[in-house]
């Protein structure tokens, strides 16, 4: 390893200021292909950075600060030799006081999450994309596309171990316990069944444009530490459980949970118009796919008489949780069984992607507006006689996959 002072010559003068994720340190590193693998290393100069299982271990937890990323306090992600060439394997190393040009990463968060070597034109990589454990990541010519996975490094939290506030400016709370309340303002919600999941309300009677960066928590069941949803609020649940998403959409009276009556809503997701999404600090999980997944990639719209809500995973996540059509409704985004008085869980195929049609792809604004693309076939489904509030029945850290088994296909992590 050459000396850090030789490699401390190349770092740029008047560096821009540090790019860091909206989520507050420490923070998991995952791929954006798949939540449910982090990056970790050893605390010993030179160990590789590669692919684990999450357990959110202090080999996992990684800190942003100051144009470096930061593990065990004072070991840094480093570029080996600091080789500005593709392929160049990525270590840790002791932290250097000024910054040498090989431990200078930053985070392009709006939309982007790329980890840019600072001024080098290159970002941190996944060889081949290979999900695999033990897969070292690498440097390589930065490729700004969002279905680039192999550069997409979401960041986040294991839902035992969550913050107060995962951002400054929240309103509301993450680590939000298990009692619940009609006051709390927890803003972790969870999907996982049509009788176990949450939505997003104003935490006071209000419309969804002017409450949006502080909505709370609301769930049919007590024991997250969230609101709950009244009895009666519910008119119709279609939960559908695909490949690469879990949906859930409905109809009923909104006004019970805070939405203005005659709001006829808006739409909420991870990212916002600032990258600190809406809600601010909004963080989404579910048992689905992996025990107690974080979804990075989800979407949302509701209003005072219906409801859609929609979490991505793998590697056509953002495609499938697209939040760029926010004036089209959920009529239009998730097309679905909203009818009252049938309720249900279903097991179904993915929808075209929001704005795809053929070759194709529709932008909002754009004259004429076409029509929204036939929901996906759904079978296998379980009815439920109506949906009202009840206790938490599982234990978080044990039960996987809820009352109903998963298809084979939603019982592997995705890959």
């Amino acid at each position: 390893m050459p000396s850090k002072a030789v490699l401390s010559v190349f770092a740029i003068a008047g560096t821009v200021s540090a790019q860091v994720p909206p989520y507050q340190s420490p923070l998991l590193l995952q791929p954006g292909a798949n939540a449910s693998m982090c990056l970790r290393a050893d605390n010993v100069d030179g160990s590789p950075v590669v692919l684990a299982v999450c357990t959110g271990g202090p080999d996992q937890l990684w800190t942003f600060t100051n144009d470096q990323v930061q593990i065990y306090g004072n070991k840094c992600l480093d570029v080996t030799n600091g080789v500005n060439a593709d392929g160049t394997k990525v270590q840790v190393w002791d932290c250097e006081i000024d910054i040498a040009f090989d431990q200078q990463f930053v985070y392009t968060p709006f939309g982007d999450n790329h980890l840019a070597w600072n001024n080098s034109g290159r970002c941190l990589d996944l060889p081949n994309g290979n999900l695999s454990s033990g897969n070292q990541v690498q440097v390589w010519a930065c490729n700004g596309a969002e279905d680039n996975n192999n550069q997409i490094w979401d960041t986040g939290y294991m839902y035992n171990n969550l913050p107060s506030k995962s951002e400054i400016s929240q309103n509301g709370t993450n680590n939000c316990g298990n009692v619940s309340s009609q006051t709390s303002m927890c803003q972790t919600m969870w999907m996982n069944d049509a009788d176990d999941f949450c939505l997003w309300g104003p935490p006071e009677n209000g419309t969804i444009g002017d409450t949006e960066q502080e909505v709370v928590a609301w769930c049919t069941k007590s024991g997250y530490g969230t609101r709950t949803i009244p009895n009666g609020t519910l008119a119709g649940v279609h939960f559908v459980r695909t490949p690469n998403y879990v949906q859930v959409t409905g109809v009923g009276n909104f006004t019970n949970i805070n939405v203005a009556m005659g709001d006829e809503g808006g739409e909420l997701d991870p990212h916002g118009a600032d990258s600190n999404g809406n809600p601010i600090g909004g963080l989404v999980f579910g048992n689905t796919f992996a025990p107690n997944l974080q979804y990075h990639e989800w979407t949302s719209f509701i209003g005072d008489t219906e409801f859609c809500m929609r979490a991505c995973i793998g590697p056509d996540a953002r495609g499938n949780c697209q939040h760029i059509y926010d004036e089209m409704g959920c009529f239009w985004n998730m097309p679905a069984n909203y009818d009252a008085g049938i309720f249900e869980s279903c097991l179904g195929d993915n929808d075209i992607p929001m704005g795809v049609y053929g070759t194709s792809t529709w932008f909002q604004g754009v004259s004429p507006t076409p029509s929204p693309q036939p929901a996906a076939n759904s079978s296998s489904c379980t009815p439920f006689s109506s949906i009202t509030s009840g206790p938490l029945k599982r234990d978080l850290g044990i039960d996987i996959l809820g009352k109903r088994a998963a298809s084979p296909a939603m019982t592997t992590p995705p890959s």
